[in-house]
């Protein structure tokens, strides 16, 4: 019974991790806002245009306020459609990889666990959910002060539900917990050259709290409880000038990058194993007194979360907390606006909050 619970809850550890990204889940267009959100715009349908590829319309033809979007999924009712094998996207989506992984020569980790006394080599495989979105500012790139956004104020006036506080970069857990040694950059420590080294935590909402409860219940005993929260790592910075400049690579606008902005979930306590918001900025293709902003959001979920659907089918109560399908937004377990909606719609507010705030800037 333990095994089955750990994985059908495992969904509630992964979802709130895109938080990480510092900002709010505005209200889905379905959906009411939540509550002390009315004041935020509701990524309405006409707003979000949803393409195929954000690369393939000629940026001048997006219409002011008008957001293109994609997370890659052609049957979205498909539980796990949307997600990709972390080795899959490597060799398929190589700029893109190279740029969402959380360091250059990223690998699936490697390390080992101790079951009654054994100690074992284990790898770790992963999947990735990737969105993509694309919007126009209408002030030519000088005018955006990237700096703004780079910074734990800002962070935590974007969503009041999750708690963030400045951690020293000499106490991150990848450089002090030699079990997390896995998830060290090996070219500099985390937080080295960031603007902002931040420690998150977001209490899961919804009936998620009540199914960890009756998880750890019938666990008794057990030395490992599931946790009603998740907590996370990450850096947030601004990218040096020669690290954004290889980015137009991937968007594949025809003008050289002015800035880039990137928010890192280096370490999680649960379920995932890195998350990532970028966002490029680019002079609008014949027209340099507009941006043309191209932002990106990835995580990387444990693969055996998913793998073990067969197990938690049987067990009634937990018939529609089938982690895939609530991670994609398509069980009854998905609730409110936030990222407990499910990841497609926290992809697609996240993105629509981020645009506002530079709309208001």
């Amino acid at each position: 019974m333990r095994t089955h619970l750990t994985a059908s809850l495992a969904y509630a550890l992964a979802l709130p991790l895109l938080a990480g990204a510092a900002a709010p889940a505005l209200a889905q267009a379905a959906r009411e806002p939540a509550p002390g959100m009315a004041a935020q715009a509701p990524a309405a349908p006409e707003r979000i245009q949803e393409v195929p590829s954000v690369t393939a319309l000629d940026p001048a033809q997006i219409k002011p306020g008008t957001i293109l979007f994609t997370d890659h999924r052609d049957n979205p009712s498909a539980p796990e459609n949307g997600l990709t094998p972390y080795l899959d996207w490597v060799r398929n989506r190589p700029a893109e990889a190279a740029a969402l992984a959380p360091f250059p020569g990223y690998k699936e980790p490697d390390y080992t666990v101790t079951v009654n006394g054994v100690t074992k080599p284990r790898h770790e495989t992963l999947k990735v959910y990737v969105a993509e979105g694309r919007f126009v500012v209408a002030r030519p790139p000088e005018a955006i002060d990237l700096a703004a956004f780079a910074n734990l104020a800002f962070v935590q006036r974007m969503d009041p539900a999750i708690r963030h506080k400045a951690v020293d970069p000499a106490d991150v857990t990848p450089t002090k917990d030699p079990a997390a040694a896995f998830a060290k950059r090996p070219d500099r420590p985390w937080c080295a050259d960031a603007a902002a080294c931040i420690e998150s935590r977001y209490d899961l909402e919804g009936k998620l709290p009540l199914g960890v409860k009756l998880a750890n219940k019938l666990e008794e005993g057990s030395s490992k409880k599931i946790a009603e929260f998740v907590s996370f790592q990450s850096e947030l910075r601004v990218l040096p000038a020669a690290e954004a400049a290889a980015l137009s690579k991937l968007t594949r606008v025809d003008t050289a990058v002015t800035g880039g902005l990137e928010q890192t979930i280096f370490w999680v306590n649960q379920i995932l194993r890195f998350g990532k918001f970028l966002a490029v900025f680019q002079p609008m293709p014949g027209d340099p007194t507009k941006t043309v902003v191209t932002t990106y959001m990835a995580l990387a979920i444990k693969a055996d979360v998913l793998d073990r659907k067969a197990e938690y089918a049987r067990v009634p109560v937990l018939k529609n907390l089938l982690p895939a399908q609530v991670l994609m937004g398509n069980s009854s377990f998905n609730t409110g606006n936030s990222i407990s909606a499910g990841l497609p719609t926290y992809a697609r507010n996240r993105i629509a909050a981020f645009a506002d705030a530079l709309a208001k800037r």
